[in-house]
């Protein structure tokens, strides 16, 4: 049987330094669209979600995902671990690929490298972030289900709710 993967992009329109910035344009297209576009080159990920907060100030967002022809899954604004939990789940995810919104320029020959190495190893979380190997903006992080669903269920502090996968890499 052949794992189903699912690509994952966390994105929200709340940002403190520049709010809004998954909608700005690239030329174009918005920073989500160009990163969708390009996520959809991996030739391993069978299907990519975006994984928004509850809100109505994420509503225009979760709109032009869809307009995209994306799905679009709402969920818990501070506990991004639930989110992905609840998103991974529902669209039966065996293998999780987690990219942040707001990095528009991912490369999907590095995602299918990342893929690759998570593979051929004997392990449930593989990334290029630990050690950083790739400057900010192409971080690539693997995880199977069984990883982040134990993490969901045994995860109980903030900054591991926040932030998705330090649970993950720290109790594996």
């Amino acid at each position: 049987m052949m794992e189903k993967i699912v690509g994952i992009v966390q994105a929200r329109m709340g940002s403190s330094r520049l709010p809004g910035k998954v909608m700005q344009r690239v030329g174009k297209m918005t920073v989500i669209e160009l990163l969708l576009a390009r996520l959809t080159e991996s030739k391993l990920i069978d299907k990519v979600v975006v994984a928004v907060p509850d809100g109505v100030q994420n509503q225009v967002l979760s709109d032009h995902v869809e307009q995209l022809g994306f799905d679009c899954e709402k969920g818990s604004e501070r506990n991004v671990l639930a989110r992905f939990h609840q998103t991974a789940k529902k669209h039966g995810a065996d293998v999780v690929v987690r990219i942040t919104g707001d990095c528009p320029l991912v490369d999907p020959f590095l995602v299918d490298e990342v893929l690759e190495g998570y593979f051929s190893s004997d392990t449930e979380y593989f990334s290029n972030i630990n050690t950083a190997t790739f400057p900010d903006g192409l971080d690539v992080e693997v995880f199977s289900w069984n990883a982040l669903n134990r993490a969901y269920l045994e995860a109980d502090s903030f900054h591991d709710q926040e932030h998705v996968t330090p649970f993950i890499r720290d109790s594996g």
